[in-house]
């Protein structure tokens, strides 16, 4: 069931946006074409999708791709010039500011890429302040807030100042506040991308296994610049390029079938073995497996690479029980999947190479 549905989505900054529109969507020009004749500058060019119920839908663009224009008009932070946002089904552009209110505050937040803390409040401060603006008793929304930070492993911090945190303790701090009043929609913008890779990574570890314990696990709609965050997080992607949506599927389906040039781009070297998970290749429990699998056989997250869970496959003759972080088991991964994916990652490895390598030499006659 489709929580959110955008349909013909338009932003336009400036100039002439009904001559721009036209311009795009019935003479085919380009954004700097429409922006040389009009003065208008097209961020979001007739953006249709949904996001399904408890889905991670990643929208990844480069810089200027209109991608995060693109999130803040879901929640009008930006106000879109033609097209609707739908949640559940009701039109978010026709909201009036007290229902558009009531939406921000009890189903949708947001997670910024600059953490957007109060310097002036302590951690606790800044994640209960949703619910004290909520006119949440002060009793309660305490209790709330200390356990959110508890979830996002900053039990200890709460009257700790965002200046004495490093950055990626301040953005579980943003988490923190985002969930703190269990949004059914997350909107995430760029959230890791400031951090270090390290801690990066650590994060969306940390948000995955969130969604796994989540009952029920939020919508979350996904911003970023970065392939590999995408093909990790991500159980569909949109690609974007000059406002437009270049192509929707899974990794999957954007890494073995790439719908033009500018998508095949993107791919073309990826190693798909080190950013898809094993839940792609996983198998149901059969026949009496999931009676074999207790807590001391080797196991793997759901998000574990299928490069990273290559050792631990090939160090055993059965199967390798696929767990989420509450330890319940989802399913399982045999040798024979993992080694086929890992053929087919290594001869399209080859095949591209061969078409760069036919590519140059027809270039170079």
């Amino acid at each position: 069931m489709a929580v959110i549905e955008v349909e013909g989505l338009w932003k336009i900054f400036g100039g002439d946006p009904d001559r721009a529109r036209s311009l795009a969507r019935d003479d085919g020009r380009s954004k700097a074409e429409v922006k040389e004749e009009t003065d208008s500058v097209i961020a979001v060019n007739d953006a249709t999708f949904d996001v399904q119920e408890q889905e991670i839908f990643v929208v990844m663009g480069l810089s200027g791709s209109g991608k995060s224009t693109l999130l803040r008009c879901v929640n009008r932070l930006v106000e879109p010039t033609f097209g609707e946002v739908r949640v559940h089904g009701e039109d978010v552009t026709a909201y009036d500011d007290d229902r558009l209110r009531q939406l921000r505050r009890t189903k949708m937040s947001m997670v910024f890429q600059n953490f957007g803390l109060f310097p002036h409040r302590s951690v606790l401060g800044n994640v209960e302040y949703g619910l004290e603006v909520s006119g949440v008793d002060e009793e309660k929304r305490k209790d709330k807030a200390h356990r959110t930070l508890e979830l996002v492993g900053l039990e200890g911090y709460e009257d700790s100042n965002p200046s004495e945190l490093s950055g990626g303790m301040q953005q579980r701090v943003g988490l923190a506040r985002a969930l703190v009043n269990d949004p059914e929609i997350l909107l995430m913008d760029e959230a890791f991308s400031a951090l270090d890779p390290l801690i990066r990574e650590e994060m969306q570890n940390e948000l995955l296994d969130l969604q796994d314990m989540w009952d029920p696990a939020a919508t979350i709609l996904f911003i970023t610049h970065d392939l590999d965050e995408a093909l990790k997080m991500g159980d569909r992607i949109a690609i974007m390029k000059d406002g437009w949506i270049a192509q929707i599927g899974t990794p999957t389906e954007i890494l073995t079938d790439p719908a033009d040039d500018y998508v095949k781009s993107f791919v073309q070297n990826v190693d798909r073995t080190k950013v898809i998970p094993v839940r792609t290749v996983m198998r149901s429990p059969q026949n009496g497996e999931a009676r074999r699998f207790g807590e001391e056989m080797p196991s793997v997250s759901p998000h574990t690479s299928i490069a990273e869970a290559l050792p631990r496959v090939l160090e055993t003759d059965v199967p390798v029980a696929v767990r989420d972080s509450s330890g319940v088991l989802q399913g399982v991964i045999h040798q024979e999947d993992v080694m086929t994916e890992i053929s087919r990652n290594a001869s399209n490895v080859s095949q591209t190479r061969e078409a760069a390598r036919e590519e140059e030499r027809m270039n170079a006659a």
